[in-house]
């Protein structure tokens, strides 16, 4: 049974009066699309195979299409198999975007997160729901359900079902990759984003059949050999620990991530070993690949590295979990962050 608490927020959420032709929009079978940011985490799939699962029990016909590709340790995810990498399959996936009736966009507020998919989906005459709890999502969308004080998309897709009047469906499937997805986007349930709300649908998802344990072994009990010694030779040779502004960073060359055999994911959650120092309020974590610096911010307390990041590096995301890019050398652009 859903608490009455449960049922207010859902109502503040999704409300009857917005919900309603959405409702009507899914009342018959249709083609969707579920598609998310450029290099998908844990949030971005959980959320993404979590609505896939709940969808297709509803009768429709329904393709996950990612940007990019993503960790291999978020392969174990029911649904997995069917999901398109829009790198690999342009062709066929601009197809069924330019096909669909409905798509949701999961996890991302702005549409050019998609990266190369952004003109395909731009062109799409498909309706689109934006799903997501990222600060200042575009108005681009034909329905928004944006909530930045939500831990986790994976948390909104558990309300949207239940908004839909469709809790009954909830199945393990579906718990497993919400589970993962709120696990993940919290650092394992750490984050001031998990509220009271959030043990409650924990709770739920556990009864519906999620394992807990054997979910936090599959996603952080899984690395390769390489990515082990990656996290050791980040953590031991590329440390930077500045004292007297409470600040530490990391940087990586792409020459040496290819000594380290790297894939998607390797570098997933280094960050926040730098931000496990004690007396650190601010961590970056900067990395070269394809002529790129892509940047992962994370700060404590009331430090907005969304504000420091979409000042200075064209990034956005959540008061304490933010990103950013520069198209400057590796040098220049940690030069950059230090001035």
């Amino acid at each position: 049974m859903i608490p009455s608490t449960h049922e207010s927020k859902v109502s503040q959420r999704f409300p009857p009066e917005r919900m309603k032709e959405v409702i009507r929009l899914l009342s018959s079978p249709s083609e969707i699309i579920i598609t998310t940011h450029h290099r998908p985490d844990g949030d971005a799939m959980g959320s993404s195979l979590g609505l896939y699962n709940y969808l297709i029990k509803k009768g429709h016909k329904v393709n996950v299409i990612t940007p990019s590709d993503y960790p291999d340790f978020l392969f174990w995810l029911p649904g997995n198999n069917k999901v398109l990498d829009y790198e690999n399959t342009e062709s066929e996936s601009d197809i069924l975007i330019q096909g669909a009736d409905l798509i949701f966009c999961l996890d991302f507020n702005w549409i050019k997160r998609v990266e190369k998919m952004e003109g395909s989906l731009k062109n799409s005459k498909a309706k689109k729901i934006l799903i997501d709890h990222h600060l200042d999502p575009e108005k681009s969308f034909d329905f928004i359900f944006s909530y930045s004080d939500s831990c986790s998309t994976c948390e909104l897709i558990y309300e949207f079902i239940v908004a839909m009047n469709d809790a009954d469906l909830l199945d393990k499937s579906i718990a497993e990759c919400l589970y993962c997805g709120i696990m993940t986007d919290t650092n394992s349930f750490r984050y001031s984003s998990m509220k009271a709300q959030t043990h409650r649908i924990i709770a739920n998802l556990i009864d519906l059949g999620a394992e807990n344990f054997r979910i936090h072994e599959r996603v952080y009990d899984n690395s390769s050999e390489s990515r082990t010694r990656l996290l050791g030779y980040s953590l031991f040779e590329k440390l930077v620990v500045i004292k007297e502004f409470n600040t530490a960073y990391i940087f990586l060359s792409e020459d040496e991530l290819k000594k380290f055999d790297f894939k998607s994911g390797d570098t997933e959650g280094i960050v926040n070993y730098a931000l496990g120092i004690g007396g650190i309020r601010l961590a970056a974590f900067f990395t070269e690949r394809e002529g790129t610096i892509k940047i992962s911010f994370r700060s404590k307390d009331d430090f907005s590295v969304k504000e420091l990041s979409s000042k200075y590096f064209g990034g956005g995301g959540h008061k304490n979990a933010s990103g950013g890019y520069s198209n400057e050398s590796l040098d220049s652009t940690i030069k950059k962050f230090l001035e």
